[in-house]
């Protein structure tokens, strides 16, 4: 059965913490320190939800995965990024995958779901960034198109660095 994809609800933020508890763990196996007990949060994700940034996939009736699909929030830091800041963007952020549920293309669905909600919104580029560490979503967004543009560092994430994606919408 295919994952269906919705807007999440404010009754979805344990499942969704749930999830990420379980991410997170193997992130930090695997050397990637980008998620911690402390971020991202039940705080967070509740105003995720509240703006109606969150989508979460279900399989089985369970959240499988989860992202915030936002528009145009990126930090001035993403200015170090070789792309055009003034150029409005739906933004992916806080992008999950159960452990149990990945390679079922998930997070596919949700960075597709991103690109209708840009369309939607009349927005031409999607972007999305990555954990330096992250070698799954390395892989994962040159395939669906996206175009690395570059590395930046956070202020609120001291110590990480991250890669930034695009992908221009036709």
């Amino acid at each position: 059965m295919p994952a269906s994809l919705r807007p999440a609800a404010l009754a979805d933020v344990p499942a969704i913490l749930a999830l990420v508890r379980r991410v997170v763990p193997l992130m930090q196996a695997a050397g990637n320190f980008q998620w911690t007990a402390e971020y991202p949060n039940e705080e967070v994700f509740r105003r995720d939800v509240e703006r109606g940034h969150l989508w979460v996939a279900e399989l089985d009736g369970q959240i499988a995965a989860v992202a915030a699909l936002t528009h145009n929030d990126q930090d001035p830091e993403y200015a170090q990024a070789d792309w055009d800041v003034t150029e409005p963007a739906l933004v992916t952020h806080r992008l999950a995958v159960s452990p149990a549920a990945q390679g079922r293309g998930l997070a596919a669905s949700l960075l597709a779901q991103a690109e209708v909600l840009a369309r939607q919104q009349g927005l031409r580029v999607v972007r999305v960034d990555t954990n330096s560490e992250n070698q799954a979503t390395q892989r994962l967004f040159p395939k669906l198109g996206y175009r690395y543009a570059g590395e930046i560092t956070l202020a609120f994430r001291p110590g990480l660095r991250f890669f930034c994606y695009e992908k221009w919408l036709d």
